[in-house]
């Protein structure tokens, strides 16, 4: 039969080698498919041989693309698998701490079971109400109390944007320029808090929140004012509770001695708890103590914005608040073994490091830590030295420093 094409005009009928891609039983992938054409009209033909090793070769890259395919769904299943049993365990977790936990705080706080569950993590759900329990409120702060700081705030706001002097007998002592320069810097630290968040700068959904709770706090402690580093502990409670009970969150959380002799510069009392670390670094990280000591790498330059923000700052937030969540348990304590725990976990790159690197390193940690890495890292160090607590260890260095401000006996020559 003869073969006529479009124009009605006589053809050839197709060659074998023409119908080679019409009998496959399987879709040509992409451009590797071209693997199969025939040879232009200017060249000599393909040998059968050789069509033959192309149509193999062919085959093969479908089988190996269909088994990347498999793999990669493979993937996908076994992400899809850890994703829904995370969050069933997650689930399960609610309901234990709601159920269980929460109703009987004062009798299971303490137990195996919930300190198990805390190392964990405590599900975002239920954080706050855990934070704010275990922080307590030993201050015996009201909402109506935070409702006059916050009016009392919003006055001097007003009136420092008026130029209005305000005279305020509880105020004595604190100067109407410290009460600017704290305002001034709470508004330039509030746009520098989180900032890849984007919601506590300006026109941010919890910009006046956090605002507020800063203003009214320099109003309830005037003696402390606002200090940078301030903003981010606040950011975090914003984050997990309604705004008054943040403040008086905020506000007990301060006010424990740690963070009192931070926020406070209490020099002395500093140098009290850096020495303490160094006692529990040189016991459990003996090498890099060393390496440390040999550079003059002194813990205050990594330390002091490590408890400044309570690590919200260093680390990735949800990292942070999984840090925050065994803080709330074991108190301050656990920041120091957390420090512990980083330099634990970049103790081989550290190292290798010197001063300049190591400094950097430590001040802008890496972005992608691993949660899982840094707890197990944290878990390994033993903050016991010499049969010694935490405690005790600054309890002793603190009796020492008193004795030697009363003044020691003057030294032999």
């Amino acid at each position: 039969m003869e073969y006529e094409d479009k124009a009605g005009r006589p053809s050839k009928p197709p060659s074998p080698k023409q119908n080679v891609r019409k009998n496959l039983d399987f879709e040509p992938l992409s451009t590797t498919a071209l693997i199969l054409e025939d040879r232009p009209a200017n060249l000599p033909a393909k040998p059968a041989e050789e069509a033959q090793k192309h149509r193999q070769q062919y085959e093969e890259m479908v089988v190996q693309a269909k088994k990347r395919e498999l793999k990669e769904a493979q993937r996908r299943k076994k992400q899809l698998e850890e994703r829904c049993k995370v969050e069933e365990s997650i689930g399960n977790a609610v309901l234990t701490w709601n159920n269980e936990i929460l109703p009987n705080w004062e009798t299971m706080w303490c137990s195996r079971k919930v300190r198990d569950l805390w190392w964990q993590g405590i599900p975002p759900s239920v954080r706050g109400k855990v934070w704010s329990l275990a922080i307590g409120n030993e201050l015996n702060i009201t909402h109506e109390l935070f409702d006059i700081c916050l009016a009392r705030a919003k006055e001097r706001w007003r009136s420092l944007s008026t130029g209005v002097a305000e005279l305020e007998n509880e105020d004595a002592g604190f100067s109407a320029a410290d009460r600017e320069a704290s305002l001034e810097l709470i508004k330039l630290d509030i746009s520098r808090t989180f900032p890849n968040l984007c919601i506590f700068q300006q026109g941010g959904p919890y910009h006046d929140m956090l605002h507020s709770i800063l203003g009214a706090y320099t109003c309830y402690r005037p003696d402390v004012g606002y200090v940078q580093g301030m903003s981010f502990i606040a950011a975090v409670l914003i984050l997990n509770l309604d705004t008054a009970d943040a403040f008086i969150a905020f506000s007990n959380l301060l006010n424990k001695p740690c963070q009192m002799a931070f926020f406070r510069v209490d020099h002395g009392l500093m140098l009290t708890y850096f020495a303490a670390f160094e006692v529990f670094f040189e016991e459990n990280l003996p090498k890099l103590f060393a390496h440390f000591k040999k550079n003059n790498l002194t813990p205050d330059i990594y330390l002091i914005d490590w408890i400044f923000t309570l690590y919200s700052k260093s680390l990735p937030l949800d990292l942070a608040c999984r840090i925050w969540d065994v803080f709330c348990r074991d108190g301050e304590e656990f920041l120091f073994r957390t420090a512990l725990g980083i330099l634990k976990l970049f103790e081989d790159i550290l190292t290798k490091m010197d001063f300049i690197h190591m400094a950097q390193f430590l001040t802008r940690l890496p972005e992608d830590l691993p949660a899982e890495e840094l707890f197990a890292s944290i878990a390994t160090i033993q903050m016991q030295s010499r049969n010694k607590k935490w405690a005790q260890v600054l309890t002793a260095l603190q009796k020492d420093s008193r004795e030697m401000e009363k003044g020691s006996p003057a030294p032999r020559h």
